[in-house]
């Protein structure tokens, strides 16, 4: 009996669930957050409907500017040295076999299940001054006193990192497992360091997926919350954490809800651009197999 492919709408019922489940906790929820942040906020911490800009004249005021500057290059940097780390951290795992490989992934999906709170006092205590690690240091003799690491600005660069490491990893995985294992070993034959052949073979290969890896951190980085608070001085505190404030503190959900759209915008964009070079790199790859 031949199979008769579904015809209609039938073709398309899978995507059902998946397109509702969309618009129910995505699509409806940013509309609502996009028409609040028009409105109108009165006296008494109210708002009424409205369509006036005064809540995005207000963010592009110089003191809200610089703290969307500051995390874009808090979240731009956590994600340059993450990428930088994990990129060759996840090169190496990939060359393991496949039973160290799971292991190692494994660990890095426990990492990454822990929440920010966690994450936050663990590395405040770690950095403190009556329980942290300046009382190992004095112990071995490094230092004179204990002394305090948080909070402060490298605090909660450490505190980013070891919270984005293991997605800048588990991102990069998957490419950097489908690289061809030939092209390291015909650079080694011809006389290539392994630290030439990582730069001047693997990094070009893989361009995309760096660029992509990249991206991708930048985004998940961008929303972090509690780290700023818990690692860093209020100098130090982002945009998510101003959008919580002003939503729950200052009862100024027009305000909060400006700019929560914008950080989501920028978000969106930059995943758009992760497509777009993914894109690129699954043209890449299709027209050099079929060159082979």
């Amino acid at each position: 009996m031949k199979h008769v492919a579904p015809k209609g709408m039938a073709q398309h019922a899978p995507l059902f669930y998946p397109v509702a489940m969309l618009v129910i906790f995505f699509i409806v929820p940013f509309g609502i957050m996009l028409a609040m942040s028009f409105y109108h906020r009165v006296q008494g911490g109210f708002y009424e409907p409205a369509f006036e800009w005064t809540q995005y004249s207000r963010f592009l005021t110089p003191f809200f500017l610089k703290i969307l500057g500051f995390s874009l290059y808090l979240s731009a940097l956590t994600a340059l040295i993450s990428v930088a780390v994990g990129f060759p951290f996840t090169y190496l795992l990939c060359r393991l076999p496949r039973k160290v490989q799971v292991r190692w992934l494994v660990l890095l999906l426990s990492v990454l299940s822990l929440s920010e709170v966690i994450i936050g006092f663990s590395w405040s205590i770690l950095l403190s001054r009556t329980a942290g690690l300046s009382n190992l240091l004095v112990a071995l003799g490094v230092l004179d006193q204990p002394e305090s690491w948080a909070p402060g600005f490298p605090a909660l660069m450490l505190g980013m990192c070891y919270l984005a490491f293991p997605y800048a990893v588990l991102v990069s995985y998957p490419s950097l497992s489908r690289l061809d294992p030939e092209l390291p070993e015909v650079a080694q034959t011809l006389g290539a360091s392994p630290l030439r052949m990582f730069f001047t073979v693997v990094v070009p290969t893989t361009r995309n997926a760096i660029a992509a890896t990249w991206i991708m951190v930048f985004v998940f980085t961008l929303g972090v919350y509690l780290l700023p608070q818990l690692l860093g001085h209020p100098t130090h505190w982002t945009l998510s954490v101003h959008i919580t404030d002003q939503a729950i503190y200052q009862a100024n959900l027009p305000f909060s809800a400006a700019m929560a759209v914008f950080l989501m915008v920028v978000s969106l964009s930059l995943v758009g651009l992760t497509l777009v070079v993914g894109k690129k790199e699954f043209s890449l790859r299709e027209s050099t197999t079929e060159a082979r």
